[in-house]
């Protein structure tokens, strides 16, 4: 039974990017109480809005700025994997939270804060969709989706959350399985952030490559074989429809941040496959393949020899 209803929700967002401006953007949008959590040295010129252009709808909201996390009902973690451990200093008092809700890409980041904030407070999740912050406090939301699914144990906390994200037009869901959650999302994820990154093409152009269509298809069996061997229900063919029905424009975060200068998120990304695979005794070439490909074009190996 959710207890929401008698006031609006407290959420806090930590990681004002593309997927955390996206969620504050409708929450507040939905007549909820949201707090951006930034870099001290930002608080003062960050905007005091988001504005959002999706097809979901254009429109401007007020937000709070804050340097750290406030009591609140929820707090969103948005930030990239490769910036999680510097954010989370601004979570100063966790036990002001009721709970946290991660939307990092990868895995290993739930263990992690479970050990650090407790079982019962972290409520895994993830989120699918393009979404780009293209300045502070402006959001541009490019799929025609966003898919939103959490684990079910949060459902006391977040039934009415995500039926105001539903009536916006997130398609949400909860998902009883936490394997099949979580690898449900990096199954979809790492074949497509990998493929495009390496080839430096949209999802159209590398399913119109036959060369980079046929290394893109076997990363998924090789991803859903480690899945499945991690407790997943998870099918390739499934994932293969699923892949080939993505707008053909749709390109990855991964791609941006390399095309930027930025780390990728190749270790959250890629690393669960290959650790997974390595326990296993899965053999994953062309994830392999793929990874030092994407090393090669974001300059990982000549940092790495420097």
């Amino acid at each position: 039974m959710s207890d929401n209803s008698s006031k609006p929700m407290r959420h806090a967002i930590l990681g004002a990017g593309g997927v955390g401006g996206l969620i504050g953007a409708c929450l507040a949008h939905a007549g909820a109480s949201v707090t951006l959590v930034v870099r001290p040295e930002n608080v003062a010129k960050h905007p005091k809005q988001l504005r959002l252009d999706s097809p979901f709808g254009n429109f401007a909201v007020d937000v709070a700025v804050a340097a750290e996390v406030p009591a609140v009902d929820v707090l969103w973690l948005t930030v990239k994997a490769t910036q999680l451990e510097p954010a989370l200093a601004a979570l100063k008092n966790p036990d002001a939270v009721r709970g946290i809700v991660p939307l990092l890409n990868g895995i290993d980041h739930v263990p992690l804060l479970r050990a650090r904030y407790g079982a019962e407070r972290v409520i895994p999740a993830t989120i699918a969709g393009e979404m780009e912050r293209v300045s502070p406090g402006r959001i541009v939301h490019r799929t025609p989706f966003a898919r939103l699914n959490v684990l079910s144990a949060g459902r006391d906390l977040l039934a009415d959350t995500l039926d105001q994200f539903q009536q916006i037009g997130f398609a949400c869901r909860f998902i009883d399985d936490e394997p099949t959650l979580m690898w449900g999302k990096l199954v979809f994820l790492a074949p497509f952030a990998l493929s495009t990154t390496a080839a430096d093409k949209t999802v159209g152009e590398v399913l119109s490559d036959p060369q980079w269509r046929s290394l893109g298809e076997a990363c998924v069996r090789e991803t859903c074989a480690v899945g499945v061997a991690e407790g997943a229900k998870v099918n390739p063919e499934m994932v293969l429809s699923g892949v080939a029905a993505m707008p053909a424009n749709m390109r990855s975060s991964m791609q941006k941040d390399v095309e930027q200068h930025k780390a990728p998120e190749l270790d959250a990304i890629a690393g669960p496959i290959l650790r997974g695979a390595q326990r296993h005794g899965i053999e994953v070439p062309v994830t392999k393949k793929l990874v030092a490909a994407v090393e090669h074009r974001a300059g990982i190996e000549e940092r790495r020899r420097a």
